[in-house]
């Protein structure tokens, strides 16, 4: 496979299956992964572009990754988490059954980028929004992160239940628009409307901060509560959440919806001051 600008192959042993693979495209991109024969991919349900032959599809109870355990008790845990976050019960996996190498490939349904992470490079998890799974290396296991602070949990909107990726082979994660890198030093904080906060590794420390003044509460019409990520560790940000995206072409078209901020209890009033209805 050519060598692009996202070319990988983990080469360490695992328990995650080795994958080469590429990302293709700007705005919508592809991830065309390579498989040897008896690796496999598991990717998020309605993901699939197209494969080789040889690769063939399986659809699996929780999150195919075999972690779980317990036979079905274990599949049904999997997909229990898999349910909180908002996603399907089910996962697709994809084994290369032939001989040589064979390729199969996933799209992510909304403008912006998807990002490959070694899970071993940023301590074995990653926490991230509850839609961002894309595909993943066969071992890799998909659960939740409840946000244990009491505000957190109140307000937390898109914040409260999260996707926790968890092994130590590659991970695709889908992110709106531009996707920017943030790493924090110890002590360091960063603000970040809540729907723009797209990932995080497990030692940065999140929570909520209400936005202070009245004025930029009732008129800002960004929301409440931003979240509040404190170092050290990496962070993600999205430039455009699909929420925003939805909600300003509901917006365009005329329904209800279009609130600048997706934590918002009074984005409809600023939508209306704005001149936006």
């Amino acid at each position: 496979m050519s060598q692009g600008p996202w070319s990988q192959h983990s080469r360490n042993a695992s328990v995650a299956d080795d994958i080469d693979f590429e990302i293709k495209g700007q705005e919508l991109q592809f991830v065309e992964i390579e498989l040897d024969p008896g690796e496999s991919a598991v990717a998020e349900a309605g993901s699939f572009v197209w494969k080789d032959a040889s690769i063939e599809m399986t659809t699996v109870f929780g999150d195919g990754s075999g972690a779980q355990g317990g036979g079905f008790m274990g599949a049904l845990l999997g997909a229990g988490k898999r349910l909180v976050t908002g996603e399907s019960l089910f996962t697709t996996v994809f084994t290369h059954q032939g001989s040589g190498k064979a390729r199969v490939a996933f799209a992510s349904p909304t403008p912006g980028a998807i990002l490959p992470i070694k899970l071993d490079s940023v301590g074995g998890t990653l926490i991230c929004q509850k839609d961002s799974f894309l595909a993943a290396a066969r071992g890799v296991s998909i659960g939740i992160a409840f946000q244990r602070k009491v505000m957190t949990g109140l307000f937390g909107g898109e914040g409260f239940i999260m996707q926790r990726l968890e092994g130590d082979g590659w991970v695709f994660v889908q992110m709106g628009g531009t996707v920017v890198e943030r790493v924090l030093a110890p002590g360091e904080e960063l603000h970040v409307d809540t729907g723009c906060l797209a990932a995080y590794t497990q030692d940065v420390d999140f929570d909520l901060v209400m936005v202070r003044g009245v004025k930029s509460m009732v008129f800002g019409g960004e929301g409440l509560f931003f979240a509040r990520l404190r170092g050290p560790g990496k962070v993600w940000v999205q430039s455009l959440p699909f929420s925003r995206l939805a909600g300003r072409m509901l917006a365009a078209a005329g329904g209800a919806g279009g609130n600048r901020g997706e934590g918002s209890v009074l984005g409809g009033i600023g939508d209306l001051i704005g001149g936006n209805r």
